[in-house]
């Protein structure tokens, strides 16, 4: 039981459009085959690149949120599963770093939280080392003035820590870098 209500809550209800492809991929067309039409999409709360399947006759703009959970849905037929970042095309891949900074944005508290409660993950490493620009320092810095208060917001950790990379970049750059694949550790995506 305890499996299936760990997939279900990791499956997308939400996601935004990051490219739409009203005639298909373009080089993956087979002599005699119809395109398929396509969006490339990223998953609101678990941060997934999604390959979606429009309805027929439904148009998409960058940036539009759509449902894709388990009820009824009015733009998409169905969803393909995930895709590795490489499968992205150029819009898209141009789209996911101003789409990425409004999820963080829209979103500070949810990523605030990791800065909060962010562990060791080695007697060695911090979790907080994993982000880029941050190192013991800053680290050791962090520790200390969340000792004394937890932190609010982006703003007032940027205040009560000097010289800190900016937190929301340093969110953003990261889940890039997990969503490449490259990551062994995974701190804001899932799967």
């Amino acid at each position: 039981m305890e499996a299936h209500d760990e997939a279900r809550n990791s499956k997308e209800d939400i996601a935004i459009v990051l490219d739409f492809l009203p005639n298909g991929y373009p080089f993956e067309q087979k002599p005699g085959q119809r395109a398929q039409p396509m969006v490339q999409a990223l998953g609101k709360e678990h941060l997934s690149i999604l390959e979606l399947v429009p309805k027929r006759d439904t148009f998409f703009q960058a940036y539009e949120e759509v449902y894709i959970g388990d009820g009824k849905r009015d733009k998409v037929h169905h969803v393909v599963g995930k895709i590795p970042m490489e499968r992205l095309t150029p819009t898209a891949v141009s789209e996911l770093d101003v789409v990425l900074h409004g999820v963080v944005k829209k979103n500070e508290q949810r990523f605030l939280k990791f800065f909060n409660t962010a562990q060791p993950l080695t007697t060695r490493m911090h979790s907080l080392e994993l982000l880029p620009g941050f190192g013991k320092k800053h680290m050791w810095e962090l520790l200390e003035a969340r000792e004394k208060q937890l932190f609010t917001s982006f703003a007032d950790l940027r205040e009560r820590v000097h010289l800190m990379p900016d937190p929301e970049k340093a969110v953003v750059k990261r889940i890039l870098a997990e969503l490449s694949g490259n990551e062994k550790h995974k701190l804001f995506i899932k799967g």
